[in-house]
């Protein structure tokens, strides 16, 4: 395994373990590599998670359990690229669910008000396609939708 130096960190209030197990079954190849807990005196009761590292898909993430100090914003985002409509509604409809909310252009934050962007990896080809025409399209297409649909992203495309 390739040893990363660069991680994502992920500040919790206390959830961080839930939201590592509940991230690493969404996603195959992943898994949690660790756990640390509070001892006796810490700032959070003993026994409780204090960082949980995991993966997904191979990257390494970090989160902490460390308080309502600070919360998630959408400038900080995880991007996925789903290659079809099936993996799209899959990993869309178990983010959003149990208080999570969408957004738009094939955002949505999660339960904990983290951002993700899942996103059907033809997006990239149309709007790069060299008939600048097809790829305005597209991205027209793109901007009215919330969960990205492929089929209305190429009809689009096409004039259709």
């Amino acid at each position: 395994m390739m040893e990363h130096r660069v991680t994502p960190f992920l500040w919790y209030d206390s959830q961080a373990e839930e939201a590592a197990t509940f991230y690493v079954s969404l996603f195959p190849d992943s898994r949690i590599t660790s756990v640390s807990r509070y001892p006796e005196g810490g700032p959070m009761p003993a026994g409780q998670a204090m960082v949980v590292e995991f993966e997904l898909e191979g990257l390494p993430v970090s989160a902490m359990n460390a308080g309502p100090i600070f919360s998630f914003t959408e400038a900080f985002s995880f991007s996925v690229r789903a290659d079809t409509q099936d993996e799209i509604d899959r990993l869309w409809d178990a983010l959003i669910a149990d208080g999570g909310a969408p957004s738009q252009c094939g955002w949505l934050k999660d339960r904990w008000g983290l951002s993700w962007q899942i996103v059907p990896g033809i997006l990239a080809e149309l709007q790069n396609d060299p008939d600048r025409e097809r790829a305005a399209r597209a991205m027209q297409c793109m901007m009215g939708q919330t969960k990205l649909v492929i089929a209305e992203l190429v009809a689009a495309a096409d004039g259709r």
